[in-house]
């Protein structure tokens, strides 16, 4: 037991360690969602109309409803930036020798997908801390309900990275994956607008939306910091984590899965 969980230490601090000399890394994970914040909120908060929906209680700015999603695009898109950084380590043999340890190999994975996730959630409180600067803020207590949301939503994503990596050979081929998963995910959910909206203008492009676990994550946020729990969207993400994490196993066993001819 003391051997695994240093295993585990030392490959969450090794995350910690390649995200400190990347502070490029860092800046990218904020710029992307305070350009949406504060450039395009400006001008779609006139172009949508917004109900009151659950979980608030009033009307209010576009800003603050976005602020959801723009947490889970963090996450999203530090997820895949991990997982891109695993092919990068299986290119360079880092990672081959990591997977012939004499510890278990999942266990190997879910301590490098954890290492990501807590990355993840570090960024999207930065990322709040200069939302509620700006005057975006959130119910006090929300900012500590919604740890437990953001952990378990980085995992399902850092999962679905992982499955991703162990399909994909080549470091090239997977940028251009990446923007195919992360796009389609991020613009057909409920981040930027909600569901009721998109069923105005197309009712089929609502239903593949409602089908997509990215839009559970957000929503799962969403409610949490509200201090409030979305069942439906808890029960999604934590399916769609344990599918996603099963397949990455599944992927990265030599036995068995993708890595047969890697490993």
């Amino acid at each position: 037991m003391t051997g695994t969980f240093r295993v585990a230490k030392a490959i969450i601090a090794r995350e910690f360690l390649r995200f400190v000399h990347q502070r490029e890394r860092f800046i990218a994970a904020l710029v992307r969602p305070l350009v949406w914040l504060l450039i395009f909120a400006a001008g779609f908060r006139a172009a949508l109309g917004l109900s009151i929906i659950p979980p608030y209680q009033t009307y209010i700015t576009y800003e603050t409803y976005i602020v959801p999603g723009l947490c889970a695009m963090v996450l999203l898109f530090n997820g895949m930036q991990s997982s891109l950084s695993l092919v990068y380590d299986r290119e360079m043999g880092s990672m081959r020798l990591l997977l012939t340890s004499p510890f278990p190999r999942w266990w190997l994975l879910i301590c490098r997908l954890f290492g990501a996730t807590i990355i993840s959630v570090l960024q999207v409180y930065t990322f709040l801390a200069i939302a509620a600067a700006f005057g975006i803020t959130m119910p006090a207590w929300g900012y500590l309900a919604v740890l437990p949301s953001l952990i378990l939503g980085g995992l399902m994503l850092g999962g679905l990275g992982l499955v991703l990596s162990s399909f994909i050979k080549q470091l090239e081929n997977f940028a251009g994956v990446m923007n195919f998963v992360i796009f389609p995910m991020f613009f057909m959910s409920s981040a930027l607008y909600p569901l009721w909206k998109m069923a105005e203008s197309s009712p089929l492009l609502r239903d593949i939306c409602a089908l997509n676990p990215f839009t559970y994550a957000v929503e799962l946020i969403r409610f949490s910091l509200y201090l409030q729990i979305n069942w439906t969207a808890l029960a999604w993400v934590t399916g769609s984590t344990l599918v996603f994490c099963a397949l990455a196993i599944w992927g990265y066993d030599p036995a068995r899965g993708l890595m047969k001819r890697k490993t």
